[in-house]
């Protein structure tokens, strides 16, 4: 990915309801391009072609016995509220949509992932998934971000970090996938006007003054307050690891140092008693 894209800006769009799908896919792209109403289309599709091989390879007793069988079935793909259940398939609405730009999604876990697994810095993008909730952690101008739709702005990694926090996911029960292929390299950035109302355009100095503004007003990272089984986000987790052991290192630098006054103390109550014991002699 050559040359600065977008003109050095970031793409973020800031969880609204249930659509963190919609994000992820919008934020690995980089752009507003697809609206929940798009991946709506997108799953309707899947359902109807499920359907439609479900018939070919014929239904079960059961369902073939009652009127209209598991074709009466609800989505499997996407639901009322908005919340877009992309499964780990080919099929799955979130794959669909980045397929149309010619990007494919892995599991980590593959043997063609092996690469990833070694260097995770070698990619551009990475999925995760933990329930019902997705984001993406992008490669933008040579720079890694967390484009988490909880957080209010993206996060910037150092390479390091990454490896680090991508672990740390996997260890929390995260699926993690690698996102390959021809990412787009531009999109106007006037057509935020009429985007899906959720993203924003950021520069990178931007999106570190929103950062550190919200952590200096809570204590954990900048997390939208949106569903509580996502508030144990592993970010949050190194965070307090690393304040541990801040204060573990400030604790034992407390005590030696008290020792060490201790024993300056100590020395010279010595030498001052040994003066008395002379001038006594």
């Amino acid at each position: 990915m050559d040359g600065a894209s977008n003109g050095g800006m970031l793409y973020h769009e800031v969880q609204e309801s249930k659509l963190c799908a919609v994000h992820c896919v919008n934020t690995v792209l980089q752009g507003p391009f697809f609206s929940e109403v798009d991946l709506a289309a997108l799953a309707s599709d899947l359902d109807s072609k499920e359907r439609q091989v479900m018939l070919q390879g014929g239904a079960t007793t059961a369902a073939a016995s009652s009127p209209g069988g598991f074709l009466s079935e609800d989505s499997h793909n996407v639901s009322l509220g908005g919340d877009f259940s992309i499964q780990e398939k080919a099929s799955s609405v979130l794959q669909k949509a980045l397929e149309v730009w010619d990007l494919q999604v892995i599991s980590v876990d593959s043997p063609v992932a092996e690469p990833a697994q070694i260097d995770p810095e070698l990619e551009n993008a990475f999925i995760c998934h933990l329930h019902d909730h997705w984001f993406c952690i992008r490669k933008v101008n040579g720079e890694w971000y967390n484009f988490d739709s909880l957080y209010a702005a993206p996060q910037h990694f150092s390479k390091f970090y990454l490896s680090a926090y991508l672990d740390s996911l996997k260890g929390s029960g995260w699926s993690i996938f690698l996102v390959r292929g021809n990412f787009p390299k531009e999109c106007p950035i006037s057509s935020s006007e009429s985007s899906n109302g959720y993203g924003q355009w950021l520069s990178p100095e931007d999106a570190e003054r929103i950062t550190k503004s919200c952590n200096s007003v809570q204590a954990s990272p900048q997390r939208v307050n949106w569903g509580e089984q996502h508030s144990d986000q592993p970010l949050s987790l190194l965070s307090e690891m690393e304040d541990e052991d801040l204060k573990a290192a400030i604790a034992a630098s407390l005590m030696d140092s008290s020792l060490a006054t201790a024993k300056v103390e100590g020395s010279t109550t010595e030498s001052e008693d040994q003066d008395n014991t002379e001038k006594s002699a």
